[in-house]
């Protein structure tokens, strides 16, 4: 949008040139219009858990987006008693959404590589990030150790859609997670 205005000088009944009125009002216009700059992800001061890497905007640590635990359990996220394939009795889990972390890292993309500490990794499409999925860091209030899945686990909302308990949802659901790299 353009914006196109006589410059003379126009004058109120007092006498003060309103020219000058006018321009102020033309650049605070122009710069509440402009983009606004992303917010900084700070850097992790503890031990690195995550790292993102690929297409992400918000990098803190050279090309990558990393985080620690503290930073990770400030994000927006959940609790959520769930029953999964993988665990005997019914475990709450709880983390940031995977959405606001992918959100955090200024991650924009179509899929995701998710892969875990032994190797193990699985292609997850970014439209499972607009469900309620979640990069458990807890499980029954306990932080994760890597030999309880740990220290980050992806949960998928098995109890609010049990359409997801399927093995297609199974094979995406990495546990030991500690790099997602952005496609």
């Amino acid at each position: 949008m353009v914006l196109v205005a006589p410059l003379h000088a126009a004058v109120d009944q007092s006498g003060e040139c309103m020219k000058y009125h006018f321009l102020a009002s033309v650049i605070a216009a122009l710069v509440s219009l402009a983009p606004m700059s992303a917010q900084a992800l700070d850097a992790p001061r503890g031990k690195v858990i995550l790292t993102i890497h690929g297409k992400v905007t918000h990098p803190n640590v050279g090309e990558t987006a990393q985080f620690d635990l503290e930073m990770l359990e400030a994000l927006s996220g959940r609790e959520a008693a769930v029953d999964t394939p993988w665990i005997k009795e019914k475990v709450t889990f709880s983390g940031p959404f995977l959405r606001s972390v992918l959100t955090a890292a200024g991650a924009r993309g179509e899929s995701m590589r998710i892969s875990a500490i032994n190797d193990y990794s699985a292609e997850v499409p970014f439209e499972d990030a607009k469900l309620d999925t979640i990069l458990a860091t807890r499980m029954n209030g306990k932080v994760m150790a890597v030999r309880d899945k740990g220290p980050i686990f992806l949960v998928y909302p098995f109890d609010k859609d049990r359409d997801l308990y399927n093995e297609m949802y199974f094979n995406r659901s990495v546990w030991q997670i500690d790099e997602i790299e952005i496609r």
